[in-house]
């Protein structure tokens, strides 16, 4: 079609006056009376909806954290669970290497030895973790027995040397490790995952500004794994290597900055910690979501906030340090030849109203149980190593026998960064394993039994990686107005109520002349990324090469037609929405899985609509929704992916192909543990035994073919041993990411028994 027929076409479309023949409000509905575009009213909504519920959450924590403190053996039997439940959240789920020993690292040219003092030695170590993973630090020896260990976690731009004195222009001017060493302690100090970029992405593909903890954050979600995870099982390696040294009297766990959180985090998992000492971390974590992603853990405040962790501690010692944390304004700028794809997030030095607001509460879980003396408040790390140290005015005497370069310090990074790279790589290659094993309980001997068998996978799917808000649905309340009419159909926008501050809304075509007492079947046309409703109903050039007005070309074949308005609009606006949901294990998919609910209930009520003919079709971002919302709204009779459909959990975590999401600025994209539990064969599994349908251009750039093939492959294997194989297909076309609109309108007459007027 040239570009002057569709500019006719559109001023023919929008400059027709609205003619009367149509009420102007809808029967049975309220005007709607809406002055600002309805995806902006949407996003705000759900924005204040997310961040009261933000609020209820840590009231919630307060007042029904599920321990007893009655017997500290009762409070122990109760803690039990909820660590073995925050290892899971964090992702320490894999096993660690039996007995580990620490390792020199040396060569011929180059031995461990890089630094002597006054009866102790420093030494280049790594240690075994997981398979193909170790830690790397630096160990501090003292030359007599050693009187306890202490492992000290550094901020992660932080190097071990930098915090020994080693390197020139030391963020800090007292080097507790070494002053500790003097004072009889061995000293393990491991290297952390850094903010830098230099190793972000791939040769065959690109690099990113992202840092590194972003980077292996964003190929583990998924997986179930996290950086978090990662490194505090470094940490807990580290105290098998350790305890393979032989017993001392106290094992202590220092960080600051991220190493505070690794430190909080390994001492309310690790019983084996003495005390726990944490610097420039501890505070209220209801804006979690304006921190850096690689801080984002699905579920954390539901149960998890800093004084519940901390009281996972007790009746063990917590130092809580009230020294400045290291600041970071944002990601890193782009280096040279670096894309700009990092997530955006500040760390800020916990408030005094913060933190007081934090220890309070985890005072008095100490205090119910007759510890409070267990858990103090110092400022920063000089008070705490001058209380304990004889010498700590004395600066450290060390002779350097080998200088730290730049180049060794970064190699390092390197190693640790390909380590846990390698490592969740392999967990994706093994991860449809993992699924096989659990679907394996479904019963495919006939689609009743399907049906039934797979209820709780239902149920573990929703709950595990979309979210589920157990709150009633709102009466929708309908509001409409007519926004447009021609000889084919009427149009009107419609708003309807979901949740307190939640709404549904999107635009309607009803086709002119339907019988009185006809109900028609209904399209939902669902719009991708960053779209509107409307652009599934204009032939406005811009929008039309990707949608070709489907909800409207389908109302002019007599099918009514739905294009709703989902969230997934306004940049970071929305993709905030994912961050402040995540920590109460909710995601986007929490709020537009009820939308559509409320929205196909109302529309099945609508007098020519039947409600057992409501199909879904989306292109893009609505083609994800296509395999997110029908498995979930039983509603709908039918669902079509158009321009997304793939082999999902590849696409999102690996880090070889240009095509996958860790190479992209959609950083809301990741779906928690998504990858152990169902990927878009088993989603479409959920559809069954309902039709299902795949629209793919060869030139669609969201995934390549052979991805597309494969994982269809599963789909129309399970629909053809379950003897309804016609009820699936897939159509390829020669095009790129668009509506085709040709076999998928052949599909819907054919499902939905119509023929069109």
């Amino acid at each position: 079609m040239n570009r002057a027929i569709l500019s006719l076409l559109t001023a023919l479309f929008f400059v027709i006056p609205l003619r009367a023949e149509s009420p102007n409000v809808m029967p049975g509905t309220q005007p709607l009376e809406l002055d600002r575009p309805l995806d902006e009213v949407m996003v705000e909504g759900i924005d204040r909806f997310a961040l009261k519920a933000i609020e209820e959450a840590r009231q919630n924590r307060q007042e029904n954290w599920p321990v007893d403190f009655t017997s500290l053996e009762t409070f122990q039997k109760m803690v039990a669970p909820l660590r073995e439940e925050f290892k899971q959240l964090i992702g320490v789920v894999d096993e660690r290497v039996p007995n580990p020993e620490f390792e020199l690292i040396s060569t011929l040219e180059r031995p461990s030895l890089i630094a002597q003092g006054k009866n102790f030695s420093i030494h280049r170590v790594r240690w075994p973790v997981l398979e193909g993973v170790t830690g790397e630090g630096l160990l501090l020896l003292p030359e007599e027995t050693p009187s306890g260990n202490v492992i000290i976690l550094p901020d992660a731009d932080w190097s071990p040397e930098l915090l020994c004195g080693l390197t020139e222009d030391p963020v800090i001017d007292f080097y507790y490790p070494v002053h500790l060493v003097q004072e009889g302690y061995r000293v393990l100090i491991p290297t952390l995952i850094n903010r830098e970029q230099t190793h972000s992405g791939h040769d065959d593909v690109f690099f990113t500004n992202q840092p590194h903890r972003e980077w292996i954050y964003r190929q583990g979600f998924i997986l179930g794994r996290h950086i978090i995870g990662y490194e505090v099982q470094k940490v807990l390696a580290a105290i098998d290597a350790l305890e393979q040294l032989g017993e001392t009297e106290q094992l202590f766990v220092c960080g600051t900055g991220e190493g505070g959180l690794l430190a909080l985090y390994s001492g309310a998992i690790d019983e084996r910690i003495d005390q726990t000492i944490c610097e420039g971390y501890f505070s209220a974590r209801e804006d979690i979501w304006k921190e850096p992603i690689y801080r984002n853990i699905w579920g954390q405040l539901t149960k998890y906030g800093d004084a519940q962790i901390a009281g996972m501690i007790a009746p063990r010692k917590l130092v809580l340090l009230q020294g400045e944390a290291p600041e970071v304004d944002g990601p890193p700028l782009p280096a040279t030849g670096h894309h700009a794809t990092a997530a955006p997030g500040q760390i800020k030095s916990p408030t005094e109203e913060s933190f007081q607001k934090e220890y309070r509460l985890a005072r008095q879980y100490f205090e119910k149980l007759n510890v409070a003396d267990n858990i103090v408040v110092l400022n920063g790390w000089r008070k705490t190593i001058r209380s304990a140290s004889k010498n700590v005015a004395e600066p450290p005497v060390l002779r350097i026998l080998q200088e730290p370069t730049a180049a060794d310090i970064n190699d390092r990074q390197r190693r640790q960064v390909q380590e846990l790279t390698n490592f969740t790589q392999g967990l994706l290659d093994e991860c449809h394993k993992v699924r096989d094993k659990l679907w394996s309980s479904a019963d495919p001997s006939s689609p009743e039994a399907w049906a039934e068998s797979t209820k709780e996978l239902k149920e573990k799917m929703e709950a595990g990686f979309i979210g589920k808000i157990d709150l009633p649905l709102s009466a929708p309340n309908a509001r409409t107005r007519k926004i447009m009419e021609n000889d084919d159909f009427t149009g009107y926008e419609v708003m309807l109520d979901v949740f307190p501050d939640v709404i549904a809304g999107g635009i309607l075509l009803v086709p002119k002349g339907i019988p009185e007492g006809e109900e028609r079947p209904l399209v939902v046309c669902q719009h991708g990324l960053e779209g509107l409703a409307m652009d599934c109903v204009t032939y406005d050039e811009d929008r039309f090469k990707y949608y070709k007005a489907f909800a409207s070309e389908l109302a002019k074949q007599g099918f009514v037609t739905y294009s709703p308005q989902n969230p997934y609009r306004g940049g970071d606006k929305f993709r905030t929405l994912q961050r402040k949901s995540n920590p109460l294990k909710r995601s986007l998919y929490s709020y537009i899985i009820p939308q559509h609910r409320q929205t196909v209930r109302w529309l099945g009520k609508l007098p020519y609509v039947d409600a057992n003919r409501i199909a879904f079709y989306g292109l893009s971002y609505g083609g994800k929704t296509a395999m997110r919302v029908p498995p979930f709204v039983e509603e709908y009779c039918l669902s079509i992916c158009s321009g997304d459909f793939d082999e999902w959990i590849v696409k999102i975590a690996c880090n070889s192909e240009r095509y996958c999401y860790v190479f992209h600025s959609e950083y809301e994209i990741f779906e928690w543990n998504m990858g152990n539990l169902g990927n878009y064969a088993e989603l479409a599994s959920l559809i069954f035994p309902r039709p299902f349908m795949v629209e793919r251009g060869h030139r669609d750039g969201v995934a390549p073919d052979r991805w597309v093939a494969a994982e269809y492959a599963k789909v129309r294997q399970h629909y053809d041993e379950m003897g309804l194989g016609e009820l699936t297909t897939i159509e390829y076309f020669n095009g790129p990411h668009q509506i085709n609109l040709e076999g998928t309108v052949d599909f819907l007459k054919k499902h939905l028994a119509f023929d069109g007027k």
